[in-house]
């Protein structure tokens, strides 16, 4: 159902609209509002496709609905086809390997660790 973001046909006489499924994870569907938004004010891709759709008579939430559809389907392809990630994983250490302690931190700042 694409978060809520599915098109239900919504026309009446010559007029063919649609409009947003109500159903749907509501917590999804406010959250690919939110990347919509962010797309609109600065990814350069989004803002001519936006453009572009306003002068083909679109109006705002169309585009806005359009828009939420489009990265619903990235959002599906990239679960169904996860990429390497160029950002190395960050390891923990077990606190016994760990070279840092409290008392090593203490000494570092100059702070009395003897107990009164």
């Amino acid at each position: 159902m694409l978060c809520g973001a599915a098109p239900l046909p919504a026309s009446s006489g010559r007029t063919h609209r649609h409009r947003l499924n109500r159903g749907g994870d509501r917590q999804a569907n406010a959250a690919l509002y939110r990347i919509v938004l962010c797309r609109l004010r600065w990814d350069l891709r989004t803002r001519a496709y936006a453009l572009r759709r306003t002068t083909e008579g679109m109006s705002k939430p169309e585009i806005i609905r359009c828009l939420k559809r489009y990265i619903i389907r990235e959002i599906y392809t990239a679960l169904l086809n996860p990429q390497p990630s160029s950002v190395p994983a960050i390891t923990s250490t077990a606190p016994e390997e760990s070279t840092w302690s409290a008392r090593s931190a203490a000494r570092t700042n100059d702070v009395d660790t003897d107990k009164r």
